[in-house]
C-alpha cells in the first residue's frame, strides 16, 4: 500500500506504461522473426520542458524503441524526423542487458494528418 498527498489508502498494482512524444530519429531495416512477425527498430529523440521542485527544468533523452506486427509497419515507414507520441512499455533489452527498450503498442502523428493518410494509402 502507499498513500497519496490526501492522506488516503491507494492499492498498489504493477504498472508499465509509457506515453512520450519525440521524432524518430533512426530506423533500423526491417527484419521478420522465424515466425514471420514484422519487427522494426529506431530511436525517439525527445526534448520539453518539464516542473521539477517548483523550477522549470530542459529535458532531452535518447530512447531506442521496438515495434513487432502491424506497428512495425507504422515505424518502418514513419519518416525520420516526423514528429510522433508513442505509447507503449519498457522492456529489457535481452535477458541478459539491463538497457531498457520501449516496445511501440501505438503511433499518433502529430504533424497533420498527411502523414496518416499517405501510410493508410500505402496499405500499411
Amino acid at each position: 500500500m502507499t498513500r497519496n498527498p490526501d492522506d488516503e489508502r491507494v492499492e498498489v498494482f504493477p504498472l508499465n506504461q509509457l506515453r512520450i512524444t519525440g521524432q524518430l530519429a533512426e530506423k533500423k531495416p526491417l527484419r521478420y522473426t522465424p515466425a514471420g512477425i514484422p519487427v522494426a527498430e529506431g530511436r525517439l529523440l525527445h526534448q520539453s520542458e518539464q516542473a521539477e521542485a517548483g523550477t522549470p527544468r530542459q529535458t532531452a533523452c535518447a530512447m531506442p524503441v521496438l515495434a513487432m506486427g502491424e506497428t512495425a509497419n507504422w515505424l518502418n515507414a514513419t519518416p525520420l524526423g516526423v514528429e510522433v507520441r508513442i505509447s507503449g512499455f519498457l522492456a529489457a533489452k535481452s535477458r541478459n542487458s539491463k538497457t531498457l527498450v520501449l516496445h511501440v503498442q501505438t503511433i499518433d502523428f502529430l504533424e497533420g494528418k498527411e502523414n496518416g493518410s499517405i501510410l493508410q494509402e500505402e496499405g500499411r
